[in-house]
């Protein structure tokens, strides 16, 4: 039942993030508040797989949205959002058999990009050593989407691809830890430059016969506040007029 719960939650999360991005957009002012700051979050991601040794890493694009909540000790926030498109997996993977000699044949001497994407939220928790430098680390779930192992070869100077859907054989829910460093522009008013790694705890694949693989990736992030300016504004506002 909990589990039925979760997953629930999950997939309202994930038909609501695409549209959220850009509600968020036009209502960045109202969300932004004394206490909670909400921004975009975005960047590149360099991501493998653990357990596949002949897997490389690959970098993808990733974009989303966050909010960092504030506690009652001003040193520590609750950091929490969707990263809506976060693509993970690994480059150069074996080639493998897709039951069909001639996809067989074509593909014998090329390779294998698997490209997994999820809705990664994070539940972490930031410190800020000063108004610049700051840590974080949490947990994060994600919901997979979509998965596919895209087949490529070079066949008499053409480029052919194939992409083989793997959603079937990966698991729904991943599960993981996340860990990073980040520095805050204008002293601690403007963007947030985030390092940080996830570390997958959950075997990706659900056949039982194979090497357990987890998802790992590197994040270099930039989070941009929207609408933090005239939320300061408005707190100012109020403490002068009580």
């Amino acid at each position: 039942m909990k589990s039925a719960f979760v997953l629930s939650l999950f997939l309202v999360v994930s038909t609501l993030a695409h549209g959220q991005v850009l509600i968020s957009l036009l209502l960045g002012d109202n969300l932004n508040s004394g206490k909670v700051e909400f921004g975009l979050d975005g960047g590149v991601n360099f991501h493998d797989i653990r357990g596949l040794d002949a897997a490389t890493t690959k970098a993808n694009f990733n974009i989303g949205f966050y909010f960092d909540i504030k506690t009652r000790n001003p040193n520590w926030l609750f950091h929490t959002g969707v990263l809506v498109k976060s693509t993970v997996g690994g480059a150069n993977l074996p080639v493998y058999s897709l039951n069909n000699q001639d996809l067989d044949n074509a593909f014998a001497n090329g390779s294998v990009q698997r490209k997994i994407n999820y809705f990664h939220v994070p539940f972490t928790m930031k410190y800020k050593f000063n108004k610049r430098i700051f840590a974080l680390g949490g947990i994060v779930p994600a919901l997979r989407s979509t998965a596919f192992d895209i087949f490529t070869a070079d066949i008499n100077g053409d480029n052919l691809e194939y992409r083989n859907d793997i959603k079937k054989g990966i698991h729904r829910l991943d599960f993981g830890l996340m860990g990073g460093v980040g520095y805050r522009l204008m002293a601690g008013h403007g963007m947030n430059l985030t390092v940080r790694y996830y570390y997958g705890l959950v075997d990706a694949i659900i056949e039982d016969t194979t090497p357990d693989q987890y998802n790992t990736s590197l994040y270099l992030a930039v989070g941009i506040p929207i609408g933090v300016g005239k939320a300061q504004e408005r707190a100012a506002k109020k403490a002068t007029a009580q």
